[in-house]
């Protein structure tokens, strides 16, 4: 699914150090779970949280076996932009894969006339969330805050958060709080992982790498700009 920020391009380079020393029906916890761009590759036991309710309903009608329609009119996407409570999943649904650049509501993306010649971005949009479809069947998905969510004991908790000073669909986000929540989480028995710019000194960097991506650092969204992604482990 293109999502703001997401992690599926660089799923392959930092998944295997998370699931290195993962045991027999040890739990996988995102509760940051987005676009579901890495969840999606996990195997065995899954839980998906998410904040933004609708997004997160979505993903619990998807599971269930829901197919939205392919298209999508202007007036359709303002109407629901306007009316968002109308239908929570597919609000979720449209709010996103008919958005340019996967950012929520961030502009109406139909068809366009390129220099290859027409595309259609929501067409792309939906036939790469029917494959994704496939690959999140018997995930729990739930609409929940990342401090409230209830994880399992000795659970892998991956955490892709909104970025220190970047735009995501939430405008305000307690960093601080964040990072004291992941030394709890790790003190408690977890194996905790996260992916970010920057974190505290008492947190090691395991693996980066330059990308080019939609989100970048300076907080600018939208384009091609490059960062360098990192995962973080509490020391």
């Amino acid at each position: 699914m293109k999502y703001m920020g997401s992690k599926n391009r660089i799923a392959k380079h930092i998944l295997p150090i998370m699931l290195a020393e993962r045991k027999p029906n040890q739990w996988w916890v995102e509760p940051f779970v987005g676009g579901a761009n890495m969840i999606d590759k996990v195997g065995g036991l899954r839980i998906g949280g998410e904040f933004n309710k609708y997004i997160a309903n979505m993903w619990i009608e998807l599971e269930k076996g829901w197919i939205p329609k392919n298209n999508y009119t202007k007036q359709e996407y303002d109407f629901i932009k306007n009316n968002k409570d109308n239908c929570l999943h597919e609000t979720g649904y449209v709010g996103i894969c008919c958005s340019y650049s996967g950012k929520w509501f961030g502009g109406f993306a139909g068809k366009v006339t390129t220099k290859q010649g027409i595309r259609d971005y929501q067409d792309e949009a939906h036939r790469h969330l029917l494959n994704q479809v496939k690959n999140i069947k018997g995930i729990q998905f739930k609409h929940s805050s990342y401090d409230e969510l209830e994880i399992p004991n000795n659970s892998i908790i991956y955490c892709d958060p909104p970025y220190d000073g970047t735009t995501r669909y939430k405008d305000s986000f307690d960093s601080s709080k964040f990072w004291q929540w992941c030394r709890e989480k790790a003190k408690q028995g977890h194996q905790i992982f996260i992916s970010e710019y920057n974190a505290p000194d008492d947190f090691e960097c395991l693996w980066q790498q330059e990308v080019k991506s939609s989100l970048s650092a300076n907080g600018i969204a939208g384009g091609n700009k490059v960062s360098v992604e990192k995962l973080f482990r509490y020391k």
